[in-house]
């Protein structure tokens, strides 16, 4: 790391008020995160439950399903906050741009990780899954279009 140079090159620089709405996506993407991350156990989600119950010899057990809050609308909004930190960048390098696709990658694959995790500890994940979109609302309701389509035409 001490030696990292950054990759040359600019992808674009944004100004005026483009600027300021991406600045805004940024923001948005943070109070998205955080909001997220708080309608969850923080405890467990940073895995201190865990810890905690090992050192008084208590077996973990998973704690109930709750697809409450933003959960209603994304599955993931704690990944979705996390992408648009990365993504809402007014001055995108080719530097920026390698991270971000990077970062994009391991979170969608991370995601077919955890899904199947949560499939396995809570049933009810199967029914939650077909309800809510994975990450962006707009793109279950289009196949959920799409979906309804081919079933009228069969």
């Amino acid at each position: 790391m001490l030696a990292w140079q950054p990759l040359g090159g600019e992808i674009w620089q944004l100004s005026g008020i483009a600027q300021q709405i991406v600045y805004g996506g940024f923001v948005m993407g943070w109070v998205v995160l955080f909001g997220a991350s708080f309608a969850q156990n923080h405890f467990d989600l940073f895995g201190l439950r865990q810890v905690w119950l090992s050192l008084r010899g208590v077996a973990y057990t998973h704690l109930p399903f709750s697809g409450s809050t933003m959960y209603k609308v994304s599955r993931h909004p704690i990944y979705v906050g996390w992408l648009m930190i990365i993504w809402f960048a007014p001055h995108m390098t080719v530097s920026h741009l390698f991270l971000a696709i990077g970062l994009t990658i391991y979170t969608l694959v991370a995601i077919q990780f955890e899904e199947r995790d949560l499939m396995a500890a809570h049933p009810e994940y199967t029914k939650y899954k077909e309800d809510v979109a994975m990450l962006v609302p707009l793109f279950k309701r289009r196949a959920l279009r799409t979906e309804h389509r081919k079933n009228s035409l069969a």
